[in-house]
């Protein structure tokens, strides 16, 4: 029986308190979610932003591990692996969940927010100052949250929407300078590395991609490597990898299984795969952590 990272749900956080299932904004002023081991490698079905009020944490996102401390704006999206390595116990955050579909049907100008399809980086350090700004915008969602209204999930969703907008200005700001607008080949390549990184489990090959990105493998492969330049192949098996890390250091999971969950014929050709591509074998990198 092969195991996968877990993908938890929204309704796994929000569902004992019977709102609604598209935003929840929960109370941290004691630890929640005892139940669901979130020191182990696991996925979220929703978008997460917290901003650190005090107290200090270690967040593994997709393997790169970040310190978090007062005023650090996690941003957690959709499919990256995450997993709490630390969490003091005066940790405390303000925190908004949302779903994809509020993504998707309510925000139309999701393309203006850059962050959420490729986050430069998942902890941003804001200053005082703006992290101040922030908590207001925070804690005026929270009063509407716990407002009841006929309107109240309308009310949320643009008030959560100004947010998004306020938290793109600061990553515009204090992130990677990025072009104004896209030309149909990044867009293609950004779609390509979202599709890579939810599918990269079960799909390895370029024509999958191109299949559904609805354009040839050549040309999948000629726009990707234009856009980043690396190839589409080297991107998938860059996901492959990261998937397999943080399977690897799941305890108690034998290197036959992980290549099962990744849908490898045998463990020998995965080893052989993880080895080419990190020049460790599955054992040696196991080893060596």
């Amino acid at each position: 029986m092969s195991e996968r990272i877990p993908t938890y749900q929204l309704q796994a956080f929000s569902s004992h308190n019977g709102t609604s299932s598209e935003v929840y904004f929960p109370d941290y002023a004691s630890p929640a979610t005892r139940n669901i081991p979130l020191d182990r490698p696991y996925r979220g079905d929703y978008y997460k932003i917290s901003l650190c009020l005090r107290g200090t944490a270690q967040l593994k996102a997709n393997l790169e591990t970040y310190v978090v401390g007062p005023n650090c704006l996690i941003l957690a999206t959709p499919d990256v692996i995450k997993q709490w390595l630390h969490l003091a116990d005066d940790y405390e955050t303000l925190s908004i969940f949302f779903t994809r579909d509020f993504i998707t049907t309510t925000n139309a100008a999701t393309g203006k927010l850059r962050f959420f399809v490729a986050p430069p980086t998942y902890v941003l350090q804001l200053a005082a100052s703006q992290a101040e700004n922030l908590a207001a915008s925070f804690r005026f969602l929270q009063q509407k949250y716990n407002t009841p209204s006929a309107e109240r999930d309308n009310i949320l969703k643009n008030i959560l929407n100004s947010l998004l907008y306020e938290i793109g200005a600061l990553y515009d700001q204090q992130a990677t300078p990025r072009p104004a607008s896209q030309t149909r080949s990044q867009q293609l390549s950004a779609a390509f590395r979202q599709l890579v990184q939810a599918h990269c489990a079960t799909a390895r090959s370029v024509t999958f991609y191109a299949a559904a990105l609805c354009i040839t493998p050549k040309y999948l492969t000629e726009l990707v490597k234009e856009a980043t330049g690396r190839t589409a192949s080297d991107w998938i098996a860059e996901a492959v990898v990261r998937e397999a890390k943080a399977l690897l250091q799941t305890p108690g999971m034998p290197v036959q299984q992980v290549a099962a969950s990744l849908h490898f014929a045998d463990q020998f050709a995965f080893s052989r795969f993880f080895k080419n591509s990190t020049g460790l074998s599955p054992t040696a990198y196991r080893q060596a952590g």
